[in-house]
């Protein structure tokens, strides 16, 4: 597509400012964790699945999960601990079906396993609930044409794009990552949001994400929509 076709609507970046408060709940055993994980906010499930993205911003990917880490280093079952690892996180796009799932994994698992229920942990080990606080600023980054969305993409910050890809689609229950939606309503280009829709940003570092989304933009410049 043109690069410098005007869209419809131009893209605002913005950026969050993320605070982490404790809610006062903790766990000792795996029912107690279930009982906890079906009624905390659901800032705590995205805060406990995505906190390595946020805080460790330039590192290895593949984000453990805090429940896991938990299940298999404290409780010591490690095969329920390897199936919360394995869930996909990037298959929900939203906290609550994500919440769900890993409420229903450790209570099939319960249901076959009940001596799991019996493990305890130690004084100091139980598993603390947190909740991420975000407050959404804009970055005063606006994009009118693809050209200068690429462009923009190499000046913003990490927290801008982790914002528009996961906090955006996650915990906004937006149908797609903000840049997506974007270029297909305002640019009209479905095959180019369609591949940005497809990628799967838990597989790189924030930094290679944002390598990848510059590459797939600017490879659209010679394609037509």
């Amino acid at each position: 597509m043109d690069p410098l076709q005007q869209a419809k609507e131009p893209f605002r970046f913005h950026t969050r400012l993320n605070l982490t408060e404790l809610t006062g709940l903790r766990a000792s055993v795996l029912p107690q964790l279930l009982k906890l994980i079906k009624k905390v906010p659901g800032a705590c499930i995205y805060h406990h699945t995505h906190r390595f993205l946020e805080q460790h911003q330039y590192l290895s990917p593949e984000p453990p999960n805090d429940f896991a880490y938990w299940v298999s280093e404290v409780i010591g079952e490690a095969a329920l601990a390897e199936q919360l690892a394995s869930i996909d996180t990037v298959q929900f796009s939203t906290i609550r079906s994500l919440r769900d799932r890993i409420a229903l994994t450790i209570e099939d698992y319960l249901a076959k396993n009940p001596l799991a229920s019996l493990r305890f942990a130690g004084s100091g080990e139980e598993f603390h609930f947190v909740k991420s606080v975000s407050f959404i600023v804009p970055t005063g980054y606006i994009a009118s044409t693809l050209e200068e969305f690429a462009d923009i993409l190499e000046k913003i910050t990490i927290d801008s794009i982790y914002f528009h890809v996961f906090e955006a689609r996650l915990r906004l229950e937006h149908p797609t990552n903000d840049f997506s939606y974007w270029i297909e309503n305002a640019l009209g280009c479905g095959e180019l949001a369609d591949k940005l829709a497809q990628l799967d940003p838990y597989a790189y570092t924030m930094e290679e994400l944002r390598k990848r989304i510059i590459s797939i933009v600017r490879s659209g410049y010679a394609k037509t929509c």
